[in-house]
């Protein structure tokens, strides 16, 4: 049986005082700069990082700034990642596990023009019978594919045992499948759920 201790609240000042590493970074996680504030990791290259703070998007390398994690962390055999993750995708799998997603809290994203709509199928063949699908059990799906290719993100950026290149290389797939799946956007309610071709 594995066991598994979490450590919550301040790091040890050896560790607030080093510089952040850019292998420790993932998309969606919370920074502090002193100067720019609380920012979103938008994407992580192989030495640098894209992270949008209130005054925009900026690229910084954390190894040569002051960044600082912005939430509480937890540390697991050696590999420390935000708490937030680690809940969030602890909750999200037993979610699934259950079956127990919430489809209102999905239908309440979809924008009200297409709340009760029916997507429709419409073979070029007359003779053809045409396939209805609710818009909710079809935004359904995809609000839960771009929640697995954000944990997917966070899985390869998290990864041990991928390099750089690997994880760089491996998350412009995953920038294509958003860019793909902008199509969709029109059913979102807020523009901040958003499909993006920048992964964001």
């Amino acid at each position: 049986m594995v066991s598994v201790r979490f450590f919550v609240g301040l790091a040890p000042a050896s560790r607030q005082n080093a510089a952040m590493r850019h292998e420790s970074m993932h998309v969606g996680m919370k920074v502090q700069h002193p100067d720019y504030g609380v920012g979103t990791v938008k994407s992580v290259s192989e030495h640098l990082a894209d992270i949008r703070f209130d005054s925009g998007l900026r690229t910084l390398s954390p190894e040569q700034c002051d960044l600082k994690p912005a939430e509480p962390e937890a540390e697991l055999n050696g590999l420390t990642v935000p708490l937030s993750a680690i809940i969030s995708e602890t909750v999200a799998g037993m979610v699934r596990e259950l079956g127990l997603e919430r489809d209102n809290s999905v239908v309440e994203k979809l924008a009200v023009r297409w709340q009760t709509g029916t997507l429709v199928l419409r073979p070029s063949d007359p003779t053809l019978q045409s396939k209805e699908t609710p818009l909710e059990v079809f935004f359904h799906k995809i609000v839960m594919l771009r929640n697995n290719l954000r944990v997917l993100e966070q899985k390869i950026n998290a990864h041990e045992k991928l390099s750089d290149a690997e994880k760089v290389e491996m998350q412009q797939y995953i920038t294509r499948c958003y860019g793909s799946l902008t199509t969709f956007n029109i059913l979102f309610k807020d523009k901040d759920d958003h499909f993006s071709s920048k992964g964001e």
